[in-house]
């Protein structure tokens, strides 16, 4: 089973021992398209602020957020794992982990990135930021840059397994499965149910989608579960007391899309 999940805007700072590696950080097919990245992001924020924050998006509050972008080849990393943070982040718990469920972690979760592409829990990484959706000057949208790269490692990275898309849209657009590995992907929304004057509205919130998307990665990593279809995972999900609502695509070659409806978070 492979897992993709988006990053997180805010992320741990003050990383502990040795700066980037690039070249040991999952994915190498990635390597040129990661450079080329930094590169650009490094010399933008260190040559003209206020055009930085235009292009990442950032108020005059978070002009520190530029700063921490300067200095990302000699700044102490971490493990990716420990870097993102954040509501689905929280939720997952990566820290608390039993062993067991901690390999597998480490073994199915991919984050993608605007900066790196997508890395493994275990790559240690700067904190940084550069969002998917940011359109540098030189490289353009990075939604759209990645997705050569990505087509190019993705399929090897998926194996022959399960995945299981929980990607935003941003993140999403940057490699969609294709053929025969489109036919075992799953995405997943998360729609927060109540009831309003006796009638039952549906809607898509924030803080649900996300949190709820952490913990059933945690249910299945701590249960051991492996599926490896979509039908398999509606399964799973559902013998750990999700409510999922699915129905297979009419083509082979296309992705599952699954529902899971939440009342509320237990935390």
């Amino acid at each position: 089973m492979l897992v993709l999940l988006p990053p997180s805007e805010g992320k741990a700072t003050g990383g502990l021992g040795a700066p980037l590696k690039p070249q040991e950080l999952s994915l190498p097919g990635l390597a040129a398209a990661r450079a080329a990245v930094l590169e650009e992001l490094v010399e933008l924020c260190a040559a003209d602020e206020p055009k930085a924050r235009e292009v990442l998006g950032l108020s005059e509050g978070l002009r520190g957020e530029v700063a921490k972008n300067v200095v990302l080849r000699t700044a102490g990393a971490r493990p990716a794992g420990e870097v993102y943070t954040g509501v689905l982040y929280d939720a997952l718990g990566l820290a608390d982990l039993p062993a067991a469920a901690r390999e597998r972690a480490e073994d199915a979760l991919l984050v993608f990135s605007g900066l790196w592409g997508a890395v493994r829990i275990t790559d240690r990484i700067p904190s940084y930021r550069c969002s998917m959706g940011v359109k540098l000057p030189g490289l353009g949208a990075l939604g759209a840059y990645w997705r050569g790269p990505m087509a190019e490692v993705m399929p090897d990275a998926a194996g022959d397994g399960l995945v299981l898309d929980l990607r935003s849209a941003a993140y999403g657009a940057a490699w969609k499965p294709k053929g025969e590995v489109a036919g075992r992907t799953a995405s997943v929304r998360v729609l927060h149910s109540q009831m309003v004057d006796g009638v039952e509205k549906r809607s898509v919130v924030s803080h649900f989608n996300k949190a709820t998307k952490g913990r059933l990665v945690r249910d299945l990593l701590l249960a051991g579960a492996v599926p490896a279809s979509p039908a398999e995972l509606i399964t799973a999900l559902r013998d750990l007391g999700y409510v999922v609502e699915a129905e297979a695509p009419a083509k082979p070659a296309k992705a599952w899309a699954l529902d899971v409806v939440v009342t509320q978070i237990h935390h």
